[in-house]
């Protein structure tokens, strides 16, 4: 029944876009092509030479500043969080602060400041803090990693103010209230008693505990974020490394009592944010944890989508693997500017040909989405940087429209291109070892 409404809702969308509907493709590892950034390079101006046209980062980050001034001058609700643009009103859509996009505008300002200097960015992001402080008391949301720690986790780490720490811990005293050891997972959704919805995003919101027990000590914290990512790796992945959006646990006993399509096509397809999603988290959860087998999961979710036979030569993927219409659908922004920062990171964990493949995929993003296919020009798009992002299509919200966790995860992956951004975003991450008093230590 699912799928059947699924169907319906997505030829209308087809109808709405005018795209031709195709036969649904098939998805399996076994048809992998081979992807342009396989080829090995011999150093990074090469790297870049395979894109077209080499990324000027400077100017990448340059035009992204100078289009965040541009919406800061736009954003006329001055206690609301810029969201999307509406290109047919020419205006900003907006949220309030306990929207879970409400962190990626702060952050990303930070992010410029740090990379540009330019005290009005900092002056922006700053005032959003204050309008953000009360949600680190907000229990009913697992957003509140990608509210809180995107914006006051830079915020901590560019200017190391005490108040912010005290506001990202007790943000994480929040997040670990809808964890049930039952389960093995934090709550996403709320919805019915009997449910206990997990989606794929939630892995992201696990950089807030881990950081948490890097800051306090607290393994607490730790070990529920190592819990949900072991839970979500059993439980979400199919055979071929693609993932479930969502899931549905008994609350009781932990038993799974069905999966969701969510954001997707449908049930078995792949969402291509969503298997961004588990690239980034399971890059990132490694980068805490040291253990194998969530580098091995990484990897493996990078695999399924760089060999993907419906991954487009530029790698910036579509809205769905399994979209019935490929390719005349619309391509995602975000899920690409996710994908380079994930890759940038994971580059850092292999070695040898796979640290260079992931690299040069990264910078083949970055270099597609720097040009004016995907970036816009000065004074436009609301002040967003990328155009042509998809949120969610079987809501027919969203469609091919700037998002601002595009924006964010685009900006720090042009930041993670260069070392010495990525070395300090960084900085605190450390192998934890358990000590006597079952705490955790981090050599500084």
């Amino acid at each position: 029944m699912k799928t059947k409404k699924m169907s319906l809702i997505y030829a209308c969308f087809l109808l709405f876009t005018g795209s031709a509907f195709a036969q649904q493709v098939n998805v399996s590892l076994n048809n992998a092509v081979t992807r342009p950034c396989d080829e090995v390079a011999p150093n990074a101006e090469d790297n870049a030479a395979k894109t077209d046209k080499p990324l000027d980062v400077s100017a990448a980050m340059e035009n992204a500043a100078s289009q965040y001034i541009y919406m800061k001058s736009r954003l006329v609700e001055h206690n609301r969080f810029p969201k999307t643009y509406n290109r047919y009103l020419d205006s900003l859509q907006t949220s309030a602060s306990d929207w879970w996009c409400s962190g990626f505008y702060p952050g990303t300002l930070f992010y410029l400041y740090e990379a540009t200097g330019k005290p009005e960015l900092l002056e922006e992001a700053q005032r959003m803090l204050a309008l953000l402080e009360k949600e680190q008391y907000n229990t009913e949301t697992h957003d509140i990693g990608f509210m809180m720690y995107c914006s006051y986790g830079n915020a901590w780490r560019i200017t190391s103010r005490p108040e912010y720490r005290k506001i990202l811990i007790q943000s994480a005293n929040s997040l670990i209230t809808r964890f049930n050891p039952k389960t093995g997972c934090i709550r996403s959704h709320n919805r019915q008693p009997n449910d206990f919805v997990v989606i794929i995003d939630n892995m992201m919101n696990l950089e807030l505990l881990f950081w948490a027990t890097q800051a306090t000590g607290d393994s607490t914290y730790y070990n529920i974020a190592v819990s949900h990512a072991n839970t979500t790796m059993k439980n979400h992945f199919r055979p071929d490394n693609s993932l479930y959006h969502a899931l549905n646990y008994n609350p009781e006993t932990g038993a799974i009592h069905r999966y969701i399509s969510g954001q997707g096509y449908s049930e078995q397809s792949a969402w291509a944010r969503g298997q961004a999603w588990g690239l980034y988290g399971y890059t990132m959860v490694y980068r805490f944890t040291q253990d194998p087998k969530h580098l091995e999961q990484a990897i493996k979710i990078a695999e399924f989508q760089l060999n993907h036979p419906n991954m487009p030569e530029d790698l910036i993927p579509y809205w769905d693997y399994d979209a019935p219409d490929i390719p005349n659908t619309l391509r995602d922004a975000s899920a690409a500017a996710i994908n380079a920062s994930g890759l940038f990171e994971l580059s850092q964990y292999v070695s040898g040909n796979l640290s260079e493949r992931y690299i040069r995929c990264a910078e083949r993003i970055l270099a597609t989405l720097a040009s004016p296919e995907y970036t816009a020009p000065a004074g436009t798009n609301g002040g967003f940087i990328l155009k042509h992002s998809v949120g969610n299509i079987p809501s027919m919200t969203e469609m091919d429209v700037p998002l601002t966790y595009a924006d964010y995860y685009y900006v720090e992956a042009l930041k993670n291109r260069i070392p010495r951004f990525f070395e300090s975003r960084n900085r605190y991450d450390r192998s934890p070892r358990r000590n006597s008093e079952n705490r955790m230590d981090y050599q500084n």
